[in-house]
């Protein structure tokens, strides 16, 4: 029996070669060893996620993230998912705020991040919140073709 540090290795070379089941499987070996490792419910939810599979990527992405609250990424995609479904009809918008916040909050200069954030405050009608989060992107990366193309949008549609 292979140990779950081995098991989660191959998970993760699976999930790179796009063998997204197989990987959960080994991950989930991993997790059934050792069940404390945010790193293993961190990847069993990416695998998840690509696999359209976003409630169990979203309970999964939850339990890493308290396993270690620090996991910027897991806030960051837990809340690319809630903004990117379309299989509800109401998104909890506010909740993937707060998730963004959280990842903003241990790296402010997240880019995919910052674009994130404006595009939910966008959603929830905060034009000018999601201004500054571009403007605050394009500080940054001032070659940022998406945000300059959705600021763009935002000044000539909604402001």
């Amino acid at each position: 029996m292979k140990d779950y540090k081995t098991n989660l290795d191959i998970g993760i070379e699976l999930i790179h070669s796009g063998k997204f089941s197989e990987a959960v499987n080994f991950i989930t070996k991993s997790i059934e060893l050792k069940n404390d490792w945010d790193i293993s419910y961190f990847y069993r939810a990416v695998a998840m996620h690509a696999m359209e599979k976003f409630d169990d990527a979203i309970l999964d992405y939850t339990k890493a993230i308290q396993l270690n609250e620090k996991m910027t990424d897991a806030y960051y995609n837990r809340a690319k998912i809630i903004l990117s479904r379309k299989d509800i009809k109401n998104p909890n918008i506010e909740q993937a705020v707060k998730d963004l916040e959280k990842a903003l909050e241990q790296d402010e200069k997240f880019l995919d991040a910052l674009f994130a954030m404006a595009a939910a405050h966008k959603k929830l009608g905060n034009y000018k919140t999601a201004l500054e989060y571009l403007e605050k992107l394009l500080q940054i990366e001032p070659e940022a073709v998406n945000a300059r193309a959705f600021k763009k949008l935002l000044l000539q549609k909604y402001l």
